[in-house]
């Protein structure tokens, strides 16, 4: 029974809780928050979870092998560090860290105490995703031409972080998983309308050395909620909406056909094909769910996960590229690739 702790319960740390909670071979020892009012919800709901105001107890619990961070991203290294340091398992809220050389060192420190480091980017886990993931590697969509998200609500505004770390870190956790190259430039703009706060609005173009294109809108002030992908490829194309309660995925056997017959020279080279649409069927499970499982499974049998620190470190390199980026107005900046 591995014995977990949890800090922060804010947005995130309820659904932890629950998950782990429910989870087959772990048992939540602790929860831990600087807030009294969190820490009393806890105590209400959970009466057999100890609280504490004192994330250092946890590091000092022998009962507890790992710990989960859900907390604002600037305290993810000192807590993670912290952690991984007193010998525990660590699973760590998205954006990793809020710098490159930060997630380096937890990386590092991983290693050397030989624990597991997994990064909380919870799509990756759900089904769509993944079997959107599928059907890339097994080339149903031939060579992609582009990836299109807009992802955008009313609200809610971040105090530390701008609308691309709250929104954007999505797309980039999917493209890394779906597509499996990493950005070689990427270039954003964006405003903040709204006095004193970070940039609520921001559209961000990511290029890859396959020829893939990627946009990214990302907005906190749209009058409506919209979390949809558009994939398009030579073969076929597809469409995400995660709002939907049931097809979430939809494939379209659509696209343009390319001709260099001599006799139609003098007619437009590009013609069109229109065939049938299907949506693949999808387990029925909570993404979060599915990535506990796998937390678990890592510490159990010392595997890697699908989601560790060096693709939270890409992630993030990518959001400092991208920050950089805003800052210069739409200069577009040179990653490794």
């Amino acid at each position: 029974m591995i014995g977990v702790g949890i800090i922060g319960y804010g947005y995130w740390g309820p659904n932890l809780v629950r998950n782990f909670s429910e989870a087959a071979g772990t048992r939540v020892v602790a929860v831990c928050d600087i807030r009294a009012e969190s820490i009393a919800q806890v105590a209400k709901r959970y009466p057999t979870i100890q609280t504490t105001r004192d994330f250092t107890e946890l590091l000092n619990d022998p009962s507890i092998d790992a710990i989960a961070v859900a907390t604002p991203v600037r305290s993810h290294f000192e807590l993670a560090l912290g952690a991984l340091t007193a010998g525990k398992h660590v699973l760590v809220e998205k954006p990793m860290t809020e710098t490159v050389e930060q997630a380096h060192r937890l990386i590092n420190t991983a290693d050397r105490h030989n624990r597991v480091l997994m990064v909380d980017h919870t799509f990756v886990y759900t089904p769509a995703i993944r079997k959107i993931r599928d059907l890339v590697a097994a080339e149903e969509l031939g060579e992609i031409y582009y990836y299109d998200s807009i992802r955008v609500n009313l609200g809610l505004f971040q105090r530390d972080v701008n609308v691309i770390w709250d929104l954007a870190v999505h797309d980039f956790s999917i493209l890394e998983y779906v597509l499996g190259e990493h950005p070689v430039a990427v270039s954003a703009n964006g405003a903040s309308p709204v006095s004193q706060s970070p940039e609520s609005i921001a559209y961000i173009s990511l290029f890859f050395a396959s020829g893939a294109i990627a946009h990214i809108n990302v907005n906190w002030l749209a009058p409506v909620k919209v979390r949809q992908i558009l994939i398009g490829g030579s073969r076929k194309m597809i469409l995400y909406n995660d709002l939907e309660p049931s097809e979430k995925v939809k494939v379209y056997d659509k696209g343009v056909m390319l001709t260099d017959d001599p006799d139609k020279i003098y007619q437009l080279r590009v013609g069109y094909r229109a065939g049938d649409m299907w949506a693949p069927r999808l387990a029925n499970s909570e993404g979060l769910a599915v990535e506990v499982k796998h937390f678990v499974d890592c510490i159990n049998n010392s595997l890697v996960p699908e989601t560790d620190g060096s693709v939270g470190m890409r992630v993030v390199e990518l959001l400092e590229a991208t920050s950089q980026s805003l800052r210069r107005r739409g200069q577009p900046i040179e990653l490794r690739g």
